[in-house]
């Protein structure tokens, strides 16, 4: 990583800074004396595991929780914020990775929500349509229309109003917690160039991220987290990727994707195979095949039909044609429940682990047995002892941190979390796996146990269908990657083919040629 020049407004004195912070869940340490200095114009990237106290110490700075001890200034001057109103008045705003936006509620109603400006006592609409957009506006953002509903927005164009009701409150500390995990490339570089020009107009910036393209970009300085201890803050560009790694995971860096297999023989009839599948203008006359053992990738740009099409397989999307046959046998799912009963075999791994894959007031063992109950039912009665060892032995074979099957899945990691949506459709032993970006938010060290988890279940078996909007990881995991584009896919990549470039280069329908020197038009109709 190179380092960033800081911007302009940059100063010596810290504009925030932390001393001796600590916080315990029970008996659970979530930080443990902790000390930080964040300074204005500057970029703060924050790394670590899920699990290592990141979450816990911005919702500390923020309100959202008190710290059991240690002190807090901002501007040199003692401050104790009791609530996250408080943490804003003072110019403390924070952008968490859950959305807090209301979706049936207008843009412009999120981004105002709360302080409206009045008139005669009365919410002023216009005036409210005029500051919301200039927060779009400064945010990069001001196509989007504020008196669009959220609900209509896709998740990339929600997390832009989300950083614009952010701006809308004037910060001077902005904290942003995995802020780009749902934008689309486009997006990313829109809000760089946010975030670099709020740097330059003197902001103070917090910035947690696991991807280390974004840090090496954006950051002037790393603080690296570990177990709930602050381990070292160092200038970005100082250390490599490697040696920020070990410190993240305690150990040293290693290869991060298991070793591939042979390839699979192109015998055997296919676990899964897709004829002309359509879906309205979306999905346009899909064909593949995923034989038992393979894990077969889908790439391209985001929004070219990968989502739908794992929505369609499983059964979510009405008014699908095409034909699905699993192992030799046509089949008719009618929904969900068709595609995970066991003559189909299906699970399907979702995007938001938030909203659709978790009841986060529930426990791990409730949220664990949700896909499983009829076979750990008898007689319609759940068998209680059957669940105790199922939850136990799925907790023991992902590695999921809690303190027992009882606590609260909401009060888990990012990381942990993920794990429990896995374990979650485990429970019903699938033979076809569909992934939708399963390691979006997750650190390094829990995307290494995903890769392995998912090459030992293809070993065992399965055939798995992973979408993923990284590169490395769809080189990585993947045996072949099936392009997309404009709903259709456009090329297949295997063995030597599968590059970063020529990924990128099918991403856009067009074809690397001359030592993928140049590129020349490869649209198919």
């Amino acid at each position: 990583m190179e380092p960033i020049k800081a911007g302009l407004a940059a100063s010596t004195e810290p504009l925030l800074r932390l001393r001796g912070i600590t916080k315990r869940y029970g008996g659970v340490r979530a930080l443990e004396e902790v000390d930080l200095a964040v300074r204005a114009g500057r970029i703060h990237a924050i790394l670590g595991e899920n699990g290592a106290g990141k979450s816990s110490l911005i919702k500390c700075i923020a309100g959202v929780v008190q710290p059991d001890a240690g002190t807090m200034s901002l501007d040199g001057a003692a401050v104790r914020f009791p609530s996250p109103a408080a943490a804003n008045a003072a110019g403390v705003v924070c952008i968490f990775q859950e959305l807090s936006l209301i979706p049936d509620l207008s843009v412009a109603d999120n981004i105002m929500i709360s302080n409206p400006p009045r008139r005669f006592g009365m919410i002023d609409g216009r005036a409210q349509r005029r500051m919301a957009e200039a927060a779009l506006a400064r945010a990069g953002a001001g196509n989007i229309h504020p008196l669009e509903l959220v609900k209509n927005l896709p998740l990339s164009r929600r997390q832009l109003v989300e950083i614009a009701k952010a701006l809308a409150r004037n910060p001077r500390l902005l904290i942003l917690d995995e802020a780009t995990s749902a934008l689309t490339a486009a997006d990313v570089e829109t809000v760089f160039r946010v975030l670099k020009a709020l740097r330059a107009q003197g902001l103070a910036l917090l910035y947690i991220s696991h991807r280390m393209d974004e840090i090496a970009e954006l950051a002037d300085d790393c603080s690296v987290f570990r177990n709930g201890r602050h381990v070292a803050t160092f200038p970005a560009g100082t250390k490599s990727d490697g040696e920020v790694i070990a410190m993240m995971i305690g150990r040293e860096y290693s290869h991060v994707f298991p070793p591939k297999p042979a390839p699979v023989p192109t015998g055997p009839t296919p676990t899964l195979a897709v004829r002309d599948l359509s879906w309205g203008e979306t999905l346009a006359g899909i064909s593949f095949e995923v034989r038992a053992g393979e894990i077969v990738g889908l790439g391209g740009l985001d929004g070219q039909g990968q989502r739908e099409l794992l929505l369609a397989l499983f059964g979510v999307l009405r008014g699908v044609t095409g034909q699905v046959v699993i192992e030799g046998r046509p089949v008719s799912i009618g929904g969900p429940g068709d595609a995970k009963a066991p003559a189909n075999g299906m699970a399907l791994i979702p995007e938001d682990r938030k909203t659709e894959g978790l009841m986060l007031p529930m426990s791990v063992g409730e949220n664990l047995c949700f896909a499983s109950l009829e076979r750990l039912s008898r007689g319609g009665v759940l068998d209680k002892a059957a669940e105790r060892r199922a939850v136990g032995e799925m907790v023991k074979l992902l590695a999921v941190k809690t303190a027992s099957p009882d606590t609260p899945v909401g009060a888990l990691s990012g990381g942990n979390q993920q794990k429990v949506v896995v374990a979650k459709w485990l429970m019903n032993s699938p033979r076809i796996i569909l992934l939708n970006d399963p390691t979006r938010g997750i650190d390094v060290g829990t995307k290494q146990e995903m890769y392995r988890l998912l090459r030992k279940l293809a070993d065992e078996g399965a055939a798995i269908l992973l979408y993923s909007t990284d590169y490395a990881e769809l080189i990585g995991c993947c045996d072949r990657v099936l392009v997309l584009y404009g709903g259709a896919v456009r090329r297949e990549l295997a063995g030597e083919a599968l590059t970063e470039s020529a990924l990128v280069a099918s991403a856009l329908n067009v074809e690397a040629v001359a030592g993928e020197a140049g590129l020349t038009s490869a649209a198919t109709p």
